[in-house]
């Protein structure tokens, strides 16, 4: 006993290049992650620190928001703070 199933194929091809053309379109510039920094020509440390699970989670939540990375923040802002002196 064999069962036949047969496939219909469709009757015209419907183009919708409206999804493909929103899709296109990409990130709002807003949301674009920031271009990942040149490799550093000085060894890196690890820095490790303790904060509140509320900080923690407010850094989190925005970094997100804008597509950023932690470190890169914490660093951006460290490197405010502490200027190089030359």
């Amino acid at each position: 006993m064999s069962k036949n199933i047969a496939f219909k194929l469709p009757l015209k091809v419907v183009e919708n290049n409206t999804a493909d053309a929103w899709v296109g379109q990409g990130v709002e510039p807003h949301l674009q992650p920031r271009a990942e920094p040149a490799a550093p020509a000085e060894r890196m440390k690890r820095l490790t620190i303790d904060v509140s699970e509320s900080l923690h989670a407010r850094i989190k939540v925005d970094c997100a928001r804008r597509g950023a990375k932690i470190a890169d923040e914490v660093r951006e802002l460290l490197e405010r703070h502490f200027p190089t002196l030359s």
